[in-house]
């Protein structure tokens, strides 16, 4: 199966922070399926590093101002490719306003979790795309 991946998930530092955050049962994902690694924030244009981001509502902000635009270009250039690529399904790192899928942090900088989904993660699961975050790869190897 073909599996779009936050590419932070692989060990690329594409993260906000320049860091990644490699996940241990990546590398048992990548040999049983086919991995399609993605960085949404850098698709829509932002910089690695880049100031910390959270979604507020429908909008998806930085202390410095409002990044919504990019955000949702990444998010449909993210799509693209797992049209285009044929991806079944997705694996995204949770609680990111882009990637986050059920939990992500609230807009209020303070390091709290609210229910929600990140830009990226709603627009491929409203395409019916199933979307697992990191804690859940443990279901694509069963």
């Amino acid at each position: 199966m073909k599996i779009l991946i936050s590419a932070c998930l692989l060990g690329v530092r594409c993260r906000y922070d320049g860091a990644s955050k490699a996940h241990p049962a990546a590398g048992e994902l990548a040999r049983r399926h086919e991995l399609v690694p993605v960085c949404p924030e850098q698709l829509g244009g932002l910089p690695t590093p880049r100031p910390p981001a959270e979604r507020r509502g429908d909008r998806v902000v930085t202390r410095e101002g409002d990044v919504t635009a990019q955000y949702r270009r990444g998010a449909e250039e993210a799509l693209g490719l797992c049209r285009l690529l044929g991806c079944e399904a997705a694996v995204l790192k949770e609680r990111s306003p882009s990637c986050g899928r059920g939990r992500i942090y609230d807009g209020t900088f303070t390091g709290t979790l609210a229910a929600g989904d990140g830009v990226t993660a709603e627009l491929l699961a409203a395409h019916g795309i199933p979307v697992y975050g990191e804690s859940q790869i443990g279901k694509l190897l069963e």
